[in-house]
């Protein structure tokens, strides 16, 4: 195998006995990683001067003297720093049980047990891989984190973060199309802060679930005893964002006689508090976003075309993850890195299958839900590292219906009965969530509605 590939170790054997490095060589064939020999200190020096290791593989006692540790301690200062693998004879341990405590990764005894010898350079193999690719998606991170931190190298997301790029210095609404949890908020954020408004506020209010009198309250104040309570005067959203920016979330939930009110403030720029009669003037930038489809609304008559034309000046669409896995990896690291500082534990990063778990799911909550995932794995975990055991039970590829059952699945089905049964499993995934289900699906949620009531679901 290359060692330029993924999985493959570069590893260095250093061993005064040449017999002796020769054999641990040779028993090392099998795992397929590449090899170098040096048979002295001053040897391996000159080799790790010119070329990186990933792993180490030492003597502990060379030429009369402990020199595996002062290869230790040089090792110790490389970056990236390869994983040293002690080897030794049996009267030496306390001196490895230091080699421990100064970095090494473990010890093994002379003689060789030769399958026990290959099972622990595998371990320190993968270790180093493990920390080898956490490096190249900390460059990537460094590399695509230059616009707020929004993550993502496919090209879907780099078009978001172009555009975004683009409006920000402009003051044109901007609408934000997604769905739940696949990061509104932050490109909302985003703009503002590259803005010429990032010294003013970034107000944010969520219209979902709010009846109109107290979103009309949110939105522009009152007065003293303009209702019941109402104690002293107050300014609402639009006032407190003055000269900055209002995110209107999930603006597509707003009440119809809302909608109206909010159309007004937006072509005449002013805003009377609940109570008041006198209009007060403010400078706002709207950016909205929602995960409904305005345009079908507008269609039915649950949103107004008026208003709808006002808040798209630029339309931002952000693709759901399922739509962009090769972010996963990247996000994965990210997040792995962001919940390890957040809970003070040492999480170097997650091993190629439980990667590829994630890889496989379709992430029907989006970005937000594989971070939770990772926060909970990140917190659960038992070891340095995450494994498929620390997945949730829950993110698993045979249960994994929001993307389709595999072909095998559909041999002897009908289309009709296949259509039921994948319709079925996506509104399980969604937890009943019809228009989630239907946007996973690929079809409008009039059609769900009446696939549901044609197959009696």
């Amino acid at each position: 195998m290359s060692d330029n590939k993924q999985d493959t170790a570069r590893i260095l054997i250093v061993d005064d006995e040449k017999d002796h490095a020769q054999v641990m060589s040779d028993a090392l064939i099998r795992l397929g990683h590449s090899r170098d020999l040096a048979y002295n200190l001053d040897e391996a020096l000159s080799r790790l001067s010119r070329k990186q290791y990933d792993v180490i593989i030492t003597d502990l006692m060379m030429d009369g003297h402990p020199q595996g540790l002062d290869l230790l301690a040089h090792a110790m200062k490389l970056t990236p720093t390869p994983v040293v693998l002690m080897v030794t004879a049996h009267a030496d341990i306390p001196t490895c049980k230091t080699a421990l405590n100064q970095g090494a990764f473990d010890y093994i005894e002379k003689p060789l047990d030769l399958e026990y010898f290959r099972l622990k350079v595998q371990q320190a193999s993968e270790k180093a891989l493990l920390r080898r690719e956490n490096e190249v998606l900390q460059a990537q991170l460094v590399e695509t984190g230059g616009f707020e931190g929004i993550i993502g190298r496919s090209a879907q997301m780099q078009q978001v973060i172009t555009t975004a790029r683009q409006v920000a210095a402009s003051d044109i609404p901007v609408l934000i199309l997604g769905e739940s949890g696949t990061g509104k908020e932050l490109i909302a954020r985003a703009i503002h802060n590259n803005s010429r408004r990032r010294k003013s506020r970034l107000v944010t209010i969520n219209c979902a679930g709010l009846s109109e009198s107290i979103l009309e309250d949110e939105l522009f104040g009152h007065v003293k005893g303009a209702y019941t309570g109402a104690q002293s005067d107050r300014e609402g959203r639009f006032e407190y964002a003055d000269r900055g920016t209002l995110f209107l979330d999930e603006i597509g939930d707003m009440p119809a006689s809302m909608q109206a009110k909010l159309l007004r403030v937006l072509e005449s720029g002013e805003v009377v508090r609940l109570g008041s009669n006198e209009p007060r003037r403010v400078d706002v930038r709207i950016i909205s976003a929602t995960n409904r489809h305005l345009e079908e609304m507008v269609q039915e008559k649950k949103f107004r075309e008026d208003l709808f034309f006002r808040i798209k000046g630029i339309t931002i669409q952000l693709p759901p993850l399922r739509e962009r896995k090769q972010d996963i990896p990247l996000l994965t690291h990210f997040f792995i890195k962001q919940m390890s500082e957040k809970y003070g534990k040492t999480i170097d990063g997650i091993d190629s299958d439980a990667q590829n778990l994630l890889m496989a799911y379709s992430w029907p909550g989006n970005v937000r839900q594989l971070r939770n995932v990772i926060e909970n794995m990140v917190v659960l975990a038992r070891g340095n590292h995450l494994t498929k055991s620390d997945i949730p039970s829950d993110i698993n590829p045979r249960a994994d219906t929001g993307a389709g059952p595999s072909m095998d699945h559909f041999v002897g089905y009908s289309i009709e009965q296949a259509e039921r049964e994948l319709i079925r499993n996506t509104l399980k995934a969604t937890n009943g969530n019809r228009e989630q289900a239907a946007q996973i699906l690929g079809i409008g949620e009039r059609t769900l509605y009446r696939k549901i009531k044609e197959y009696q679901l």
